[in-house]
């Protein structure tokens, strides 16, 4: 599996990065950060990490968690941040907006997943593009 495949599985689907794409090495550990409000027993996290495991990234095996960004509601999010950007994830899930938004204030290479309620109402998503083929006449 390449990395584009692993960081769209974690985004949903719904996203797709610009990334260069490299074959994944045998021995290959994947790398990725959290930086919520809940712990880790959250059930969309938890709902998170069993899709993982579905598709072969196994805590232990390939896949390493940066666990320290759980439970992230405290005055020191901008520095919680930086020191998991420190840690060079492969991807990043975070959410709701604080903590979105400090982390793509602090990279623009570290790919992130957001994970809140309402996209639209905290204006992550200004449109949605809709092809030309599938608009009502």
């Amino acid at each position: 599996m390449k990395r584009r495949d692993f960081i769209t599985l974690v985004g949903g689907a719904a996203a797709t990065w610009p990334l260069a794409v490299r074959a994944q090495q045998p021995d290959r550990t994947y790398r990725i950060g959290f930086l919520l409000p809940t712990n880790r027993q959250s059930p969309p996290v938890q709902a998170l990490f069993d899709e993982l495991r579905l598709n072969g990234f196994i805590e232990g095996q390939n896949l390493m968690v940066v666990s320290e960004g759980f439970e992230a509601t405290d005055d020191r999010l901008a520095e919680r941040a930086r020191s998991l950007i420190d840690t060079k994830p492969d991807v990043i899930v975070s959410g709701p907006e604080l903590p979105l938004r400090t982390l793509q204030k602090l990279t623009q290479t570290v790919p992130l997943v957001g994970m809140t309620e309402d996209m639209v109402g905290e204006v992550w998503l200004l449109h949605w593009p809709v092809p030309a083929e599938i608009l009502p006449a």
